[in-house]
């Protein structure tokens, strides 16, 4: 049986699904404070905090193989106002998830991880050797969380798989669960949200840079792969093998301007596109390196910027009845 903390989010609950969907059985432990409890339709669900001494009973009462942890803050702009949150949650909180895994012998850890970890990255594409240098709390409680897996690892029997996200999107095509952030702060559901007329317009922060067309370029990749790179990383460490890190990307990145060209596309509307500054601390292109968990696990996303935008726009379609 596999844990899946935080598995009443966005990512936490497509992976349960994936889960169930080949066969294994699941725990989901979240404590609802940004995940939806209707978004738990697989597995048992067990309301409560990983900081909290009672998760203990989770353990006790199922024989859990491995542990998935999604249980996390993941919004910048937040971590700058209120630091102290996201070293408490992400990070202190995982530490007690990780003795709890030790006192019941649980050996297995795959850790949803992110870019923010490389802060400005030194080279494009992006590389799991690149120095990690986090510019912002959020990155920093990832960074500090993956050093406390290593020297969880050092300790012995015990292993595990970072993985390292660029930018998640897109949704279940069953519109079983979805995206669903509050606020929201993700680009392709705030022009998704343009198309539909729930905002009046979208802007694009920075036309100049050095880039194709003069927008930032970003890594997406749609939810069911990362899904998809969950499971094999699991099965990667129930084979036996040691403790890695992973990047999961596109690798090639779209613009801007791409995404919203593909946002009208895919939706057939028109609406009203800003062109502002640019905004202090982004950079012009961020893209990741993902050959390693190809050659080690054979993952590769299937999904293209058009697919995931479609799936996308079919769950904004059906919570907001459009």
């Amino acid at each position: 049986m596999i844990l899946v903390t935080g598995g009443a989010g966005y990512i936490g609950s497509h992976t349960n699904k994936a889960l169930n969907k080949v066969g294994y059985d699941t725990v989901v432990l979240d404590n609802l404070e940004k995940g939806y409890e209707s978004f738990v339709k697989w597995g048992e669900f067990v309301n409560d905090d990983i900081g909290s001494k009672s998760i203990e009973s989770i353990f006790k009462n199922n024989d859990i193989d491995a542990v998935m942890h999604f249980a996390a803050f993941s919004s910048v702009a937040e971590s700058v106002e209120q630091p102290q949150k996201y070293l408490k949650n992400n990070y202190k909180n995982t530490l007690n998830l990780l003795q709890m895994m030790r006192e019941y012998g649980v050996d297995k850890f795959i850790f949803s991880s992110t870019a923010a970890v490389y802060g400005n990255p030194e080279s494009i594409p992006i590389t799991e050797n690149q120095e990690l240098k986090p510019i912002n709390p959020y990155g920093h409680s990832k960074f500090i969380t993956e050093k406390a897996l290593e020297r969880e690892a050092e300790k012995g029997d015990f292993n595990y798989v970072s993985l390292r996200y660029f930018n998640a999107a897109g949704c279940d095509f069953d519109c079983e669960v979805g995206e669903l952030h509050d606020p929201e702060t993700h680009l392709i559901p705030l022009v998704l949200d343009a198309a539909s007329g729930i905002r009046d317009s979208i802007s694009i922060f920075g036309t100049d840079y050095d880039t194709p067309d003069g927008t930032c370029i970003r890594d997406y990749i749609h939810v069911n792969d990362l899904a998809d790179a969950h499971i094999k990383a699991y099965e990667y460490l129930k084979d036996g093998n040691s403790s890695e890190v992973f990047n999961l990307g596109n690798g090639q990145g779209y613009s801007v301007k791409e995404v919203i060209d593909t946002c009208k596309k895919v939706t057939g509307k028109d609406f009203k596109v800003n062109l502002d500054e640019r905004r202090e601390g982004d950079p012009g292109i961020l893209i990741a390196d993902s050959s390693k968990i190809n050659e080690k696990l054979g993952w590769s996303p299937k999904y293209d910027l058009e697919t995931i935008i479609d799936s996308a726009w079919k769950w904004h379609e059906k919570i907001n009845g459009i």
